[in-house]
């Protein structure tokens, strides 16, 4: 079976072979001054080269990037959705076009990575009232024989309300074990893993668009979603760079649900990562995402057992994730960490359940109750729910 590292390694192969030089991954903290709290793309980072200043490596890069995505945060425990993930990445700088790009990735999944192209569907933008169809990308999918859907929405990728924007080519690989039948926005088993942006427009505060003055192409392909379909696992959650969590977490803890066991891996994985680039749980911004995570985490454990605790994750499966992710915060200072937060929430559950076994608190809350427990003791809605749920009251 392939492996994770072995699959990076091919697919920054292929790129170099082809005349890119490699990027070095940044920390999910963007750079000073960046309003966004985590690095949540591959091209992240590469931000200005893309709006065309130089780059000191040239025109075309390739790369690996660790993200952070807290949109996911609710969807996580389905078979394709984690928190922290990582990108593989090609960029052509005013070099290639989309044509180009869109046949080096075919030619990667196929000949490098063994997909069979009948497994394969691609979707392109079909046109809205601003933009006219990819006509470009449309041609090539059918010079290479495969299929492909024109969307509007769903092809269209941009950078926020205002800045880059472009359409995009997406690459699906069919998961389901029969036949593959359909196309990628009527059957859920073709999943996304490869995307191909062509990054032609600016958009202003006015909605206009402004062609860019040199077009790049930038892809990003999940690299977890791609081991799911190398290593023919039911979800991400099973691939190898998983299988330290699912192993280790019922053996310390005891049976956990597939749901609990998915989160807590998830969560907990996240969380020593965003530990590893130098963030500390607070109240606000980066520190509050992870204290989610934290808390998240402890809130599914003790669901089913609240004499469960952080102390039994062994330090060994915390180096083992750093080490993953190129870090060198040392294990045992993570994990003082991730003590001192379990302290503490353990606390605030203290409190918490103080104030709800007011009289006032006996009968189902309302939105005015979740605003007074908010403004006036600082407890956040989620944890009143789990508040209520544990005690029956939910």
């Amino acid at each position: 079976m392939i492996t994770t590292d072995q699959t990076v390694r091919i697919f920054l192969d292929f790129f170099r072979e082809r005349g890119h030089e490699r990027t070095q991954g940044e920390s999910l903290v963007p750079s000073p001054g960046d309003p966004v709290l985590f690095t949540t793309s591959g091209m992240h980072p590469l931000t200005p080269y893309l709006l065309g200043r130089p780059h000191p490596l040239g025109r075309r890069l390739t790369g690996l990037q660790r993200c952070l995505r807290t949109t996911d945060l609710d969807e996580v425990g389905d078979d394709t959705h984690l928190t922290v993930f990582e990108m593989l990445g090609s960029w052509s700088l005013g070099d290639y076009g989309g044509p180009q790009s869109l046949r080096w990735g075919i030619e990667l999944l196929r000949d490098g990575f063994g997909i069979d192209p009948g497994r394969i569907h691609g979707t392109v933008f079909g046109g809205d009232d601003q933009v006219g169809p990819d006509l470009e990308s449309w041609r090539t999918w059918d010079e290479l024989g495969l299929p492909v859907e024109p969307t509007t929405d769903e092809n269209w990728w941009s950078n926020g309300p205002i800045g880059l924007c472009g359409p995009d080519s997406e690459i699906f690989v069919w998961t389901g074990d029969e036949t593959p039948r359909g196309t990628p926005t009527s059957d859920d088993r073709w999943v996304e893993v490869w995307n191909h942006v062509l990054m032609r427009y600016l958009r202003h505060p006015d909605g206009s668009l402004e062609p860019v003055r040199r077009r790049s192409v930038d892809t990003g392909l999940g690299l977890e979603r791609l081991l799911r379909i190398l290593q023919n696992t039911p979800s991400v959650f099973e691939i190898d760079v998983f299988q330290p969590w699912l192993t280790t977490l019922p053996r310390i803890w005891g049976p956990l649900e597939e749901p609990s066991l998915r989160v807590l891996s998830d969560h907990l994985r996240s969380s020593i990562v965003v530990l590893g680039d130098g963030v500390r749980p607070s109240p606000s911004g980066r520190g509050h995402i992870l204290r989610r995570l934290i808390r998240r985490s402890l809130t599914t454990l003790w669901r089913d057992d609240p004499t469960r605790t952080l102390s039994d994750l062994p330090v060994e499966l915390i180096d083992h994730t750093l080490q993953h992710f190129r870090q060198s915060v040392r294990p045992l200072e993570v994990r003082t960490i991730l003590l001192d937060e379990e302290r503490g929430f353990g606390r605030i559950l203290q409190r918490g359940r103080k104030v709800l076994s007011h009289r006032r608190f006996t009968r189902p809350l309302t939105d005015e109750d979740y605003h007074y427990l908010h403004d006036t003791h600082g407890l956040p809605r989620d944890l009143v729910v789990y508040l209520t749920t544990e005690s029956g009251l939910g």
